[in-house]
């Protein structure tokens, strides 16, 4: 295929593609879809190689947000029976953070809930990233605590801080339908914020959420305008007791195609899998790692992942490895960008990312999803679904790891 051919050219000279191109390979059919993963998976492994770095969630303050945005579990009049807490004390932080990185992940993402962190929150994280620190050496640390303030993002970086996540989540055009108590342009500032201070930025998106093919590619083509270093996909986990519970649209088949999209776009790019990769991928996830070359570990910010060693046993059966500490994740010239100052930004000067939960809420705005929805609807296992039926009885709310008592899924 032709249209195949030229992305693939583009994505090994990481030239743009035209959002025609990018809108093409989102109308390509099922039949060429295996042509679809195979073309961006030679992008892949041009710039990654056949590496799967893994990222570990912290949700450090649950519940109780007073954004409204409208796909999140933690939202303002949300009522998905999610866990609720207030900050973690660094050292449970700390505890919970070292499950994830002894089942090999690489980063430590610490989420909290809000529309931005006060001075004070700040003082409590900086605390939180010098106990992980302290007690991991080498692991990344990247914050998703929401708006950012003046002076913030600095603080962060001089605690030890590695990265900040904050999704612009949907394109310009539609943010105001999704919410409504801050602005797209908001999320933009804060991802600028960040790159300015030298953190390495972690900007993606979620997709399901009723959007057209025209403003995934509008969120993906202002995505690497801004240059993040790490583009986390979302897919909508609709969580009951939210205004998009019923937005149940992707399939499998529709979701390697976005993922293929945002890897021709974004092609030097760590591509990573966030929430709800579990729900709408199902057991298509192993063909998504010839298209990412991240991924989260475990558990998310108030849903269940698959277990830990599920995902470390389909990370091998693919053919793929686990990305070593020792490992540089980026390609070598953004690497050498990154940490030479700057922020690796060939643009706009330089995460379940959130305002809100920060998540997917991501993972929001956070570095992940929120995920869950209340307590899971048993499914016959003999019952067949059809192909875009709502599966509820894949969600679970989290009920380990942080703020409980019981051991993380890791």
């Amino acid at each position: 295929m032709d249209l195949l051919n030229t992305l693939v050219d583009k994505g090994l000279r990481r030239e743009l593609p035209t959002r025609e191109e990018a809108l093409a390979v989102l109308a390509t059919s099922d039949d060429d879809l295996l042509d679809v993963v195979a073309a961006a998976g030679k992008v892949r492994r041009q710039w990654f190689g056949r590496r799967v770095k893994l990222n570990y969630l912290v949700n450090l303050k649950s519940g109780l947000c007073p954004e409204d945005c409208s796909y999140c579990s933690q939202r303002l009049g949300s009522k998905a029976g999610i866990l609720k807490y207030t900050w973690l004390k660094p050292d449970e932080a700390s505890k919970a953070a070292a499950a994830g990185v002894a089942g090999g992940a690489k980063r430590v993402c610490l989420v909290a809930s809000g529309r931005g962190p006060t001075d004070r929150d700040v003082d409590r994280v900086t605390k939180t990233i010098e106990a992980i620190k302290e007690q991991n050496e080498g692991v990344e640390v990247c914050a998703c605590l929401g708006l950012l303030s003046d002076g913030q993002a600095d603080r962060l970086r001089s605690a030890g801080a590695d990265a900040y996540n904050h999704n612009l989540n949907t394109s310009e055009e539609t943010y105001g339908a999704i919410t409504t108590t801050h602005t797209y342009a908001d999320r933009v500032e804060t991802v600028q914020q960040a790159q300015a201070a030298g953190l390495s930025a972690c900007s993606g998106l979620i997709a399901g959420m009723g959007e057209s093919d025209k403003d995934l590619v509008d969120v993906v083509f202002a995505l690497r305008d801004l240059d993040p270093d790490s583009v986390p996909v979302n897919f909508l986990i609709p969580f009951e007791g939210t205004p998009l519970a019923k937005e149940w649209n992707l399939t499998p088949q529709r979701c390697l195609r976005i993922l293929a999209m945002v890897r021709f776009v974004c092609p030097d790019v760590e591509v990573r899998l966030a929430g709800g990769r579990e729900v709408h991928l199902r057991s298509m996830q192993p063909l998504a790692l010839h298209l990412v070359n991240s991924i989260f570990l475990g558990d998310y910010l108030t849903s269940e992942g698959q277990a830990g060693q599920a995902d470390l046993d389909m990370i091998a059966d693919a053919g793929f490895e686990v990305e070593g500490q020792g490992t540089t994740t980026l390609p070598r010239h953004r690497a050498d960008a990154l940490s030479g100052g700057g922020c690796g930004s060939q643009g706009a000067p330089e995460a379940a990312g959130a305002t809100g939960c920060g998540s997917h809420e991501t993972s929001g705005g956070g570095c992940g999803p929120c995920g869950g929805h209340g307590e899971p609807t048993p499914v016959d296992a003999g019952e067949n679904v059809p192909a875009g039926a709502a599966r509820t009885d894949l969600v679970a709310v989290r009920r380990r790891g942080a703020g409980t008592d019981l051991a993380p899924n890791a």
